[in-house]
């Protein structure tokens, strides 16, 4: 019998007919992929710091799946990957990331092979926590003018955590109340700073420190600084009047008197010419010296004054002035009388209103106040008033700045006989007490050269 031999097409039938029936299939090869649980933890923490997300892939026998490369997807407006972590031995990873601020909202993603199928995990929440902070300043409520006194305080969380190497700046607050920078600083491991400060008058501070990633920004409570004088003020009887209002000087520079003189600067001179020097003075700019000194003021502060002298007195009028400085002896104010401008009544700078101002003086070329046309001692640069409302002058027409003080006297800052401390300085140095009472301000240099102290250049 002749058997036909089969066609190709009926083999390829067979074959697919075998395969549908699983006929000489591995059995690996046919098996599904085993169902997988992705998990994971979100932390808390402090926002802006480093964070750990654990993320885990289990079989349906809840062991780990190793080797596993897990998406880690926030939500935002959609979800987008932020990272990538396979999976250990025990199929688990940890996943470091930058925890945002506030509550955000995660999830793991297992795509799935051939072995393990996909999965996605139940939404997690991480929360970024920024804590609120307390920052403080501490320190004297006084300082003697010119010493220096520490400011300090501590810049803490709520948590009790510092905030440590940031910077706070101290603020001061300003004549107008506003408040400006002052100095900055930098906080310790353990959230501390401090600051040595030597304020020259009375101040206010506080302490700022601005938000970071986990913190908020804080301020210190304010802090006043009663600045008090290192000398002892000058106190006046009740009864006695004021003289007229002026600007207190800087204040003084270097220690003691620190008297330094000098040629006249063109500053100076240019100021001088038309007020207390014009055409016609008997000395001129090469005959004068600027003499820059420091002072008592009547509150007990020290001050920096000066005037102008001819040359041959002025070192003997910084030594008495010295001496006066080292005895705690007061000068209201030593402006150079150019300050107060020109004077038709004295044809120089305004001797009035210097007096008026208690002004402390020496060269100005002008007329003896209330007596037209002649020439006082002070155009020759050789004569000082000090003091001048608490010491009057008796005019031709009467007692000038005030009649108040003409028969009083004080310890310290007004006299009337040659014993007072002031008047016997002035005379140790050459100075005479010309006028007595009638002038008690008034003191004339002689030409007899004298002692020179003080830091004296030019």
């Amino acid at each position: 019998m002749h058997h036909p031999r089969p066609t190709r097409a009926l083999l390829l039938l067979v074959g697919v007919l075998v395969g549908a029936l699983g006929l000489g299939v591995s059995p690996a090869l046919a098996a599904a992929p085993t169902a997988t649980t992705a998990s994971l933890a979100a932390p808390t923490g402090k926002a802006g710091l480093t964070a750990r997300f654990a993320v885990t892939l289990r079989d349906g026998s809840q062991a780990g799946v190793p080797g596993r490369a897990l998406a880690l997807q926030r939500l935002t407006s959609t979800w987008s990957t932020v990272a990538t972590a396979t999976t250990g031995s025990d199929g688990t990873a940890s996943v470091p990331l930058t925890l945002p601020a506030g509550d955000t909202t995660w999830r793991v993603v297992w795509r799935g092979d051939a072995t393990y199928a996909g999965s996605t995990s139940t939404t997690a929440t991480a929360t970024g926590r920024v804590l609120s902070t307390t920052l403080t300043l501490d320190g004297p409520g006084s300082v003697v003018d010119e010493r220096s006194l520490t400011l300090a305080g501590r810049w803490l969380a709520s948590d009790g955590s510092a905030i440590a190497g940031r910077t706070v700046v101290l603020e001061r607050r300003g004549a107008d109340g506003s408040w400006a920078a002052y100095r900055t600083l930098r906080t310790s491991s353990t959230g501390r700073w401090s600051a040595s400060i030597t304020p020259r008058s009375d101040a206010s501070f506080r302490a700022s420190g601005s938000a970071g990633s986990w913190w908020r920004s804080a301020a210190s409570s304010v802090h006043a600084v009663d600045n008090r004088p290192a000398g002892t003020p000058v106190a006046l009887p009740s009864a006695a009047p004021r003289p007229a209002p002026l600007a207190a000087q800087s204040r003084a520079s270097g220690a003691g008197a620190n008297a330094v003189i000098t040629r006249l600067p063109d500053a100076v001179w240019n100021n001088m010419v038309g007020r207390s020097w014009h055409r016609g003075c008997p000395v001129g700019r090469s005959g004068l010296r600027l003499l820059r000194i420091n002072y008592w003021g009547f509150d007990g502060y020290r001050y920096r004054g000066e005037m102008v002298l001819a040359t041959a007195v002025t070192g003997r009028a910084a030594a008495a002035l010295k001496d006066m400085y080292a005895q705690k002896l007061p000068v209201r104010r030593m402006y150079r009388v150019d300050r107060f401008g020109w004077s038709s009544r004295v044809r120089g700078a305004d001797d009035h209103a210097s007096m008026r101002a208690d002004n402390t003086s020496a060269f100005n070329c002008r007329w003896v106040v209330n007596k037209p046309g002649v020439m006082s001692p002070h155009a020759r640069g050789r004569a000082i008033d000090l003091n001048t409302w608490e010491n009057p002058y008796r005019s031709a027409t009467g007692w000038v700045p005030n009649t108040w003080w003409s028969t009083r006297s004080h310890p310290r800052v007004a006299w009337r006989s040659a014993s007072h401390p002031v008047v016997k300085i002035w005379r140790a140095h050459g100075f005479r007490w010309t006028y007595g009472t009638g002038d008690s301000q008034h003191v004339d240099g002689r030409t007899a050269p004298g002692a020179v102290a003080g830091t004296f250049t030019g």
